[in-house]
């Protein structure tokens, strides 16, 4: 199963995007020996709309034109649940193991996720009930697929 990452908005050079890339990285190397063919990360561009619905309804199309087919949909969206890192484990484990070829986590611009794409998602995430901005809640993604993967492989970088 490959992850996917589709983001509106850019990493810029920086921190963010360097601790980012360490983590998919780490991510890769592990990954690979879990039945994982990696980490892909589509950033798609904010739409300059001027209201937030249709801004939304852009981005919405553009995360949607990204997801490829045979896809499980997790958006991450301040509304989801809470999930501790074993049950991203266990989700990533059961949808390798039921052979699903793609899970797609998807990360809104600053409006969110449009209702239709909060729908259509499998499971809907948020990292606590703080809003956070996108590059960091990319990050902390990125940390969390690699910390499930430790969980999975019985790594000790978890310690729960």
């Amino acid at each position: 199963m490959r992850l996917v990452v589709v983001a509106i908005g850019r990493l810029k050079q920086g921190p963010e995007r360097e601790l980012a890339e360490r983590y998919r990285e780490r991510f890769d190397d592990l990954g690979r020996k879990l039945g994982f063919r990696g980490i892909d990360i589509h950033e798609i561009a904010e739409s300059r709309a001027r209201d937030a619905a249709t801004r939304m309804t852009e981005e919405a199309t553009a995360i949607s034109a990204a997801i490829p087919e045979k896809s499980v949909l997790v958006a991450l969206d301040e509304r989801g649940d809470t999930i501790d890192s074993a049950a991203l484990a266990r989700h990533l484990g059961r949808w390798r193991d039921e052979q699903i070829a793609n899970s797609v986590f998807a990360i809104g611009g600053a409006d969110g996720l449009s209702p239709d794409l909060r729908r259509k998602a499998k499971l809907r995430i948020a990292f606590g009930s703080a809003t956070w901005p996108h590059q960091l809640v990319r990050v902390m993604l990125l940390e969390q697929v690699y910390r499930a993967a430790t969980i999975l492989a019985g790594h000790p970088y978890h310690r729960a």
